[in-house]
């Protein structure tokens, strides 16, 4: 029986809205059960020789046992509803109940000996069997009233990946909630050590590799993967065999969703492009060090974007004193005010519009709320575009992120987390050379300040506003053509909280003037995403190359030339050091050059 379904019985028992009759019922099974297991005992006693039981002693404590029993039963409530029928809570109660029975009519008995007609292990040797009697009646009633809410019409058979807790769960919700579509007929998991086991009534049928037999003897047409933190490579690997055994792959929310209470167990969902290409999440053990939130002011630049406002919502669980939202796009500012605050009134001063650009402004509102520690989001990223537009680059990405420095350094901020991109190692276009001057530009402050003011560098984040995957996702949509600038370019993923993760425990462990790099694991190939896209879409669609892009690599670098890669705290984590550079230096025109020189070396190489 489901949960709810047992709560709500329970209610109905407590208002009197159920007949005493089940509980009259109840009771008179497990005095039953003690009537059976004295006589049993007695006979085992005496070694099967009938004649030599007393039959007026033994009916008497089978009596004194009934009484007692239901004198227990009360102080234990186990005939008053209190208890989920067939649970847990319910076997240790009864199992205190039978205890109690045992010690107040063993002990006396034990003392008195066969002067009572008795004999003295009678009651010790009834223990067990009383107890396992009024047990297995509870439990074939469980298993009669769970079978009985099992639906027959329109449901779906499914095998279960994985026999671990998780699997263990998905299988006891499924069996026992009417509600769930889903029926499970088996089990599979590669270790051959649960090879047959059983898991509330569901068997292990084998390993990853009998995946198509299990599917066709079973009549399976359903694959729920029930593994907690699944990496990309085993969750590619089950979809492929799946594949094969032309099953549907279903995938649970994440780990942490369900901890959290955003997501119930039951809130299965298809697999998704971004579960097949992502690496195993790297566990930052961000709670640990992200104390330097709790209790401070803390501003966000770029707060209505995709990345900040994941990060404003991440840093708003370690309790700042205030939460200060900033961005240039109001709508944006709504959205994120809306998944913090549950409202977008737009009215209270969590959220600030202002643009980046207008350093007099920054200084006004830096000057007035005096925040401890700066986020800084705000940037322009889209390659292509600013190839065509550099002087936006060089007006937002460098001359904004100074202005957002000068501000930060003025009202005394003590730690800034610049965030950067892979494009800033080696950089070949207007993007990659605007964020390598911001990086240098918050070296010069943190030199300035003798503040951590260092900068986050890493590569392309899953779902992120304008990124790879909705673009991709929007031509299929469209019917296509799926356009790819090179079938051998690679880029490195990562998902958007875990970024954000990076970004704030950057801000404990990092050290002034450092840039911090994510090790990202292998980098994806991108045809190999967009055929995944285009299989899981089921449609025809055609893929165009259209050739690398200006300034554009064939594969992304996450540490520069010259640049150390140390990793003293954490082992996935880089520490690379980057020269500053005085904003007296700052030089259109040369960085202008600059990225014109790198444009044509890029060009070079891929011709």
């Amino acid at each position: 029986m489901a949960i709810s379904d047992f709560a709500t019985t329970r209610m109905q028992e407590l208002h009197g809205s159920v007949p005493l009759v089940r509980f009259g019922t109840q009771y008179a099974f497990d005095a039953g059960a003690w009537g059976v297991a004295l006589f049993v005992a007695e006979v085992l006693r005496y070694e099967f020789e009938l004649q030599r039981i007393a039959v007026i002693p033994l009916l008497a404590l089978f009596a004194a046992a009934s009484l007692v029993q239901f004198f227990a039963g009360g102080v234990y409530h186990l005939y008053q509803g209190r208890h989920i029928y067939g649970s847990f809570a319910e076997v240790r109660a009864l199992l205190g109940v039978v205890l109690v029975a045992t010690v107040v009519l063993g002990l006396p008995i034990a003392v008195a000996g066969t002067v009572v007609g008795i004999p003295r292990s009678t009651v010790f040797i009834a223990l067990p069997m009383a107890f396992v009697l009024m047990g297995g009646v509870r439990y074939i009633k469980r298993l009669l009233v769970e079978r009985s809410m099992v639906r027959t019409d329109d449901i779906q058979k499914a095998l279960i990946f994985g026999a671990g807790y998780m699997g263990a769960s998905i299988a006891r919700r499924m069996t026992t909630d009417r509600n769930s579509p889903f029926l499970p007929v088996g089990i599979i998991d590669d270790d051959p050590l649960k090879r047959n086991l059983w898991l509330h009534g569901v068997r292990v049928l084998g390993s990853r590799a009998s995946l198509s037999a299990a599917a066709q003897a079973s009549g399976a047409t359903t694959l729920v993967v029930a593994i907690a933190r699944a990496d990309a490579t085993l969750l590619r690997q089950i979809n492929d065999a799946a594949k094969v055994a032309h099953l549907k792959v279903l995938v649970l929310p994440p780990l942490e969703d369900l901890l959290n209470g955003k997501a119930r167990l039951n809130d299965l969902r298809d697999i998704a492009i971004e579960d097949l290409i992502g690496r195993h999440p790297v566990d930052t053990h961000v709670a640990s060090i992200a104390g330097y939130l709790a209790g401070k002011r803390v501003l966000v630049t770029g707060a209505g974007g995709s990345i900040g406002s994941e990060l404003c919502r991440q840093i708003n669980k370690f309790g700042p004193s205030e939460l200060i939202m900033l961005d240039r796009d109001e709508t944006g500012l709504q959205s994120t005010q809306i998944s913090i605050l549950g409202h977008g009134l737009l009215d209270t001063k969590d959220v600030v519009l202002a643009d980046i650009r207008d350093s007099q402004a920054l200084k006004d509102i830096f000057t007035e709320r005096r925040p401890d520690v700066v986020f800084h989001a705000a940037a322009l990223k889209h390659l292509p575009m600013l190839e065509q537009y550099p002087d936006e680059a060089w007006k937002t990405n460098v001359l904004g992120t100074l202005n957002v420095l000068e501000a930060a350094q003025a009202a005394g901020v003590t730690t800034f987390v610049n965030i950067s991109t892979d494009k800033a190692a080696n950089p070949t276009s207007v993007l990659g050379h605007s964020k390598r001057v911001a990086e240098k530009l918050t070296a010069w402050a943190a030199e300035q300040s003798e503040h951590a003011y260092l900068s986050v560098r890493f590569g392309n984040v899953i779902g992120s506003r304008g990124s790879m995957l909705p673009t991709f996702t929007t031509l299929i949509e469209a019917g296509g053509p799926l356009t790819i600038t090179h079938p051998d370019v690679t880029r490195f993923f990562m998902t958007i909280p875990e970024a954000c993760q990076l970004v704030i425990q950057a801000g404990g462990i990092g050290r002034p003037a450092e840039v911090l790099i994510l090790d990202m694991g292998e980098p994806v190939r991108i045809l190999d995403v967009a055929q995944r896209m285009i299989e899981m879409s089921g449609k025809e669609i055609e893929i165009v190359y259209t050739g690398l892009r200006p300034g554009e690599k064939l594969h992304e670098e996450l540490i520069g030339e010259n640049e150390t890669d140390e990793r003293p705290i954490h082992p996935k984590i880089s520490h690379a050091s980057i020269a500053p550079i005085h904003p007296n230096r700052l030089d259109r025109a040369r960085w202008a050059e600059r990225c014109n020189e790198s444009y044509s070396a890029t060009l070079g190489s891929a011709v």
